[in-house]
């Protein structure tokens, strides 16, 4: 009767081992929280000088009407169809396709909850910073050729590209253990960001120091959610009733089921 315990003890603290295997950690730099704060007074600096000093929206402005006066028909399809795939709507629907993938298909409720968050951390970081730093969009009647005329004080940082900037972090902590799909992630991820933040400023509702800065604050959210995910995440999901238990059950049976076949055979 006195064995009981300790084997419900054992057995908990198997299961919980394995639930700790199952929680992905994620790559961190070593002081991640000081990063975090760097990256992000770097956004408010940038943001607050573009306020402040006239002359230097003036400047960004003319790279704007630039673009508008040279714009071409297949450049212009391409940068209208990233305005509308990273849009909110469009985005939200993205995150929850690969979302709801990964905790049905592939089974994996960690995952499928770690993407969602990292994905979705470049809109939270660049709504906190539209708040903060109140930056008016380009005027679209000064632009050449206004393709999709916006106004309001929320272009500093650029949701888009902030979007974009998470996904590709998103999607190489996904495939980042695979032997090729961590450098093609990487790659075509950093493609995917540069070529959306130069759409922004090619339709003309954005400056260039705000998709400068969605690469920033984007990463600071990246390297702070990352930092508190590798401390809190294994024990959050451990205590979890339901998916993480799921998996790490799936996991400890073929283990368990293996033991006696090899005993037997010897």
């Amino acid at each position: 009767m006195r064995s009981h315990p300790k084997q419900n003890t054992s057995t908990e603290g198997r299961a919980s081992a394995v639930v700790r295997h199952s929680v992905p950690l994620l790559p961190q730099t070593r002081f991640w929280l000081l990063w975090g704060i760097v990256l992000a007074a770097a956004v408010l600096a940038i943001g607050f000088s573009v306020q402040a000093v006239a002359g230097l929206t003036t400047g960004e402005f003319g790279i704007d009407q630039e673009l508008s006066r040279h714009h071409v028909g297949a450049l212009t399809t391409a940068a209208m169809a990233l305005n509308v795939l990273f849009a909110p709507v469009a985005g939200v629907c993205i995150v929850l396709v690969i979302g709801l993938y990964l905790c049905l298909v592939r089974k994996s409720f960690v995952r499928a909850v770690m993407f969602v968050l990292f994905a979705c951390s470049g809109w939270v970081a660049s709504e906190v910073f539209k708040l903060i730093v109140a930056r008016h969009r380009p005027n679209p009647a000064l632009l050449f050729d206004p393709l999709a005329p916006e106004t309001g004080s929320n272009s500093f940082p650029s949701g888009h590209t902030a979007f974009a900037v998470a996904l590709a972090f998103a999607l190489y902590f996904l495939v980042r253990g695979s032997r090729w799909g961590g450098v093609i992630a990487a790659w075509a991820g950093a493609v995917m960001a540069v070529v959306v933040a130069w759409s922004r400023i090619y339709i003309g509702v954005h400056y260039p120091s705000d998709v400068v800065a969605s690469f920033l604050a984007t990463s600071a959210a990246v390297i702070v959610l990352a930092g508190l995910w590798n401390r809190y995440a294994p024990r959050v999901f451990a205590r979890l009733p339901f998916g993480v238990a799921s998996e790490a059950g799936a996991s400890e049976a073929p283990a368990s089921e293996a033991a006696p076949t090899q005993a037997h055979g010897s």
